[in-house]
């Protein structure tokens, strides 16, 4: 049984959603999850802002929010794009670059890694780097 997506853009901004669609499938085939259900939308910064302060009670935007779920859905993946466009400036890394490596963070956090302290962080991160290092010699991105 294959994986299902519902990827939602909210913004005006274009998003390649091919692109989020082949990163998410394989992911969720590489960890088991090919039968389970994810939902990945795209929201602007007053969205966020406002469920990150109910969830996290952290009052301003953040590039994604993670919300897993144990039956047949995986979770749910909330990415504010312009936070994306943002840190692809800070980091300089291409926008699809960046979109990516958030998207890998918020799937990481669907497993159950967590990133509150700097160890934390730090093996998320090599874990992300791996899983798109991975992607791109599969020529998946």
């Amino acid at each position: 049984m294959s994986s299902t997506l519902l990827i939602c853009n909210r913004t005006r901004s274009e998003i390649d959603i091919k692109l989020v669609g082949r990163v998410a499938s394989f992911f969720l085939k590489k960890h088991g999850l090919g039968s389970k259900y994810l939902s990945i939308a795209f929201i602007g910064d007053i969205a966020i802002k406002k469920i990150n302060q109910k969830y996290r009670g952290k009052n301003k935007p953040t590039d994604v929010l993670s919300f897993r779920d144990d039956g047949d859905s995986f979770g749910e993946i909330l990415i504010d794009f312009a936070q994306i466009k943002r840190q692809s400036n800070k980091n300089s890394k291409s926008v699809n670059d960046e979109l990516v490596f958030v998207l890998v963070h918020g799937l990481l956090h669907l497993l159950g890694f967590d990133d509150k302290t700097a160890k934390q962080a730090l093996v998320m991160e090599r874990l992300g780097n791996e899983f798109i290092s991975e992607l791109t010699r599969k020529k998946i991105i």
